[in-house]
């Protein structure tokens, strides 16, 4: 597809998504809620935890006191892992009207713990970006995601990278349900099929 994501249900919204008042954008892009903020990684940040501050709410998006910026050269690597599993329709990335600004974009979906020698590899998506400074940009489209890593590898010159906002929108839905079905298969598998393997069911996630 030419416009460089993919799209369910037989038709493109982006522009009817772009198009939606200010408060119903801000209840949309309210997926920080939903990362796992105590292990969410940024390498090369240069103030430890400052990575952690550019996700949020989305009437915060202009504020300037919290940013990250990047230490030994231009790229910064966010592992962000969800509370369950998000379908993913859309990244906000704000930058400074500089050329500290990221101009380019890596994503990779589901690979936890990611360095910066694992972004040798193939990413799933990858985009050019503009500047930024209002929150208007929206890009990216990705299904069934419990992991995301976002590789900023590019600017437009500087020797740092700065951002100060970065928005996710999309759907949550909790893991446990596809995890309960998992250990109720498990629970009553019929041990002729599982002559070596042993039964252990993971009760503990059943509530």
């Amino acid at each position: 597809m030419s416009h460089g994501h993919s799209h369910g249900g037989g038709g493109c919204r982006c522009a009817a998504e772009r198009e939606e008042p200010p408060e119903q954008r801000g209840l949309a892009y309210g997926l920080y809620l939903r990362i796992d903020l105590e292990r969410l990684q940024c390498l090369n940040e240069s103030r430890e935890g400052s990575g952690r501050g550019v996700f949020k709410p989305w009437e915060e998006r202009t504020d300037r006191s919290k940013f990250v910026e990047s230490d030994a050269d231009e790229e910064l690597l966010f592992n962000i892992p969800f509370t369950g599993n998000v379908k993913l329709k859309g990244i906000i990335i704000m930058g400074e009207d500089d050329d500290s600004h990221p101009s380019e974009m890596r994503l990779y979906k589901n690979i936890p713990q990611m360095s910066f020698d694992d972004t040798e590899r193939e990413p799933d998506q990858t985009f050019s970006l503009n500047r930024d400074l209002t929150g208007e940009l929206e890009i990216s489209r990705f299904s069934n995601v419990y992991h995301l890593s976002i590789h900023i590898s590019k600017n437009f010159g500087a020797d740092t990278t700065k951002v100060f906002y970065i928005g996710l929108r999309g759907e949550w839905t909790e893991l446990r349900r596809h995890e309960v079905t998992i250990c109720n298969y498990e629970a009553s598998a019929n041990p002729a099929d599982h002559r070596v393997h042993q039964v252990t069911p993971q009760t503990h996630f059943i509530s």
